[in-house]
């Protein structure tokens, strides 16, 4: 029998978790699930970057184990890390550890051929830790949005999910500078990008702005994408 391929997916911290009384690292219950329908196991990995420092030795040593990263979605991220301060009092969530960490992961799944599969603040977290940048807030965020994303022909996307895709998003923020080597392949029709390949990279990557598992029940295209990284995991 084959070993179940693990996927990593860092966590994200909360403030509070009625389960558990205290803080709480924590991840989607439906991100979980998609990943073990897709046959994959999933493992949720504490972010540990003390005051935002972390070493790439770490983050290898800690993930060594794993076959695949999920990056999911979260807060956003402090404008620092592209360079930027604070233009917008949208801007929630920041945290410094998480950034920290989350930056490291997905440099080193790039870096290693790690199959990749980065999801909403997952996508611009790989943006930001490859150079580039985001729009702090958007003048029409796309929240409880579900709208259609036009995805390149010949693609791997469109190899994944098709033509077209219904996208469940929720986010405020977007690429505004991809970083080199980034190349879009699929755009909502305000121009977001809401899909990305990195075509030189060492392993199996994909970026989508939205979040498949908020219909991966119901959309098949959707489980399609977990199903892609946990065949490339293998």
């Amino acid at each position: 029998m084959s070993r179940t391929p693990i996927v990593a997916i860092p966590a994200r911290f909360s403030s509070s978790a009625s389960a558990h009384r205290h803080r709480a690292i924590t991840n989607a219950r439906a991100l979980s699930e998609a990943v073990l329908l897709a046959g994959g196991e999933p493992v949720t990995i504490h972010p540990w970057a003390p005051d935002g420092v972390v070493s790439a030795d770490d983050v290898a040593r800690r993930l060594s184990f794993v076959d695949a990263v999920l990056l999911p979605g979260g807060g956003d991220l402090d404008p620092s890390t592209y360079g930027q301060e604070i233009q917008s009092d949208d801007v929630y969530d920041v945290d410094v550890e998480q950034d920290a960490f989350d930056l490291a992961v997905a440099r080193w799944a790039v870096e290693s051929g790690t199959p990749l599969l980065a999801v909403c603040r997952g996508w611009q977290v790989v943006n930001v830790a490859l150079g580039g940048e985001l729009e702090q807030h958007m003048a029409e965020p796309h929240r409880h949005v579900v709208h259609e994303v036009s995805v390149d022909a010949g693609s791997v996307l469109a190899d994944v999910v098709g033509p077209t895709v219904a996208a469940s998003c929720y986010h405020h923020q977007r690429v505004s500078r991809l970083a080199d080597g980034l190349v879009p392949v699929a755009h909502a029709a305000d121009g977001t990008v809401e899909g990305a390949v990195l075509p030189d990279a060492k392993g199996w990557f994909l970026a989508v702005q939205w979040h498949p598992e908020d219909t991966y029940g119901t959309d098949p295209a959707q489980l399609a994408l977990f199903r892609a990284l946990v065949d490339a995991a293998r």
